[in-house]
């Protein structure tokens, strides 16, 4: 087994998997992916069938990164052969008086080009009967709006860069990282590991690898889950009938189409409770469920049998933005956070960090993610 690389990428989830693919596309042979568990394991934030992608969103920063993102989805599914975005359109709901405004996502599609419709709650009701809502709800409907296949893309994210000449290690966890003449020596199970390029894309295990280095950054970890449910008549939830959607209040929920097998996903987003990666366990919150349930019985009333509840990590910022840099105070280190909502910008992540590491910059503008307030420790 060879031990020195022109680059290593820590932690093969969505935006590693990424990291390791377009450094592959550059360097072949010359970059290793390290995972601590099994490859497809579901303990972090980026494991199942799916995983919204959408151009609208509050800031136009964040709808010209969505540009990005689908196109680098479009180079993978195009190298791959692969579907691994399915356009279903995506409707955004904003209940009256609720804590977000329709008019910053309005604006920002807008400022970047982006088309879209403004519904009234009437017409929302008309499209799709599946929702009950009430007058006033406002929506935004943006037709490329549609879900990511997420374990697919982790997959193919990883295949991909195996037939570049990749090499990728899972169950070799980290046990130290030091900094010497200028390189990264990588301490693991399976011996050490050399590098001048470091990427780190580890979620909820971020400060256990930066702690290795000396520094930490303010990120709280959660639990979350999503519950899927099998509807009586599925038809009416397949894809080419119902979208993507969230719903803009507090607490928020979020939902996807039918999946084949499993049913209709939905899921409160940030309802749950603060965790470690160590300490975080795999079974559902009853209060969580019961909240998702509740909203079902009030707007998606189809939507009654609960088929299972799964668990997921979110690793999030002070500010529920990304972080998108150079490890501070290195210049051959760098550093993704998702902050919960990054999966359908990981290939496009993956490629920026990949400029960022061989090249020093990167095309895209990511100054509004560039602050990393770490501490040393």
């Amino acid at each position: 087994m060879r031990r020195d690389y022109e680059a290593i990428v820590l932690g093969l989830g969505g935006i590693g998997s990424g990291a390791l693919y377009w450094l592959s596309r550059r360097l072949g042979p010359e970059v290793l992916g390290l995972e601590q568990f099994e490859l497809g394991h579901d303990r972090g934030g980026s494991q199942d069938h799916s995983r919204i992608i959408r151009y609208s969103y509050h800031s136009p920063e964040y709808v010209q990164l969505a540009l990005g993102a689908y196109n680098a989805w479009k180079l993978v599914e195009e190298e791959s052969g692969k579907e691994l975005v399915v356009r279903c359109g995506g409707l955004d709901l904003f209940p009256p008086d609720g804590p977000d405004s329709i008019d910053d996502y309005r604006d920002s599609l807008g400022t970047v080009g982006i088309p879209f419709e403004v519904l009234e709650s009437s017409e929302i009701r008309r499209r799709w009967p599946q929702f009950q809502i009430a007058d006033g709800v406002s929506g935004i409907y943006q037709s490329d709006g549609g879900l990511a296949k997420a374990a697919d893309c982790n997959a193919t994210h990883q295949s991909l860069a195996r037939q570049r000449g990749a090499s990728l290690l899972d169950r070799t966890e980290v046990q130290a990282i030091s900094l010497v003449g200028g390189e990264f020596e990588i301490s693991t199970e399976m011996g050490g590991f050399r590098t001048g390029r470091l990427v780190i894309a580890s979620g909820a295990w971020t400060n256990q690898v930066l702690g290795y280095l000396g520094l930490q950054l303010p990120l709280r970890v959660t639990q979350e889950q999503v519950t899927y449910f099998h509807p009586e008549d599925a038809s009416a939830f397949e894809a080419a009938r119902f979208p993507v959607w969230i719903w803009y209040d507090e607490p928020g929920y979020y939902g996807f189409p039918l999946h084949p097998t499993d049913g209709v996903k939905v899921a409160h987003d940030l309802g749950g409770h603060e965790v470690t990666a160590e300490s975080r366990t795999f079974e559902p919150d009853p209060d969580n469920l019961a909240g998702v349930r509740r909203f079902c019985r009030e707007h998606l009333p189809a939507l009654e049998r609960v088929n299972y509840t799964k668990t997921c990590l979110y690793t999030l910022t002070p500010d529920r933005d990304f972080l998108l840099d150079a490890v501070p105070g290195m210049d051959n280190a760098w550093l993704a956070v998702g902050a919960g909502h990054a999966f359908k910008f990981a290939s496009h992540l993956g490629r920026i960090l990949s400029e960022l590491a061989l090249d020093g910059s990167t095309p895209s503008d990511i100054e509004a993610f560039r602050a990393v307030p770490t501490s040393r420790v």
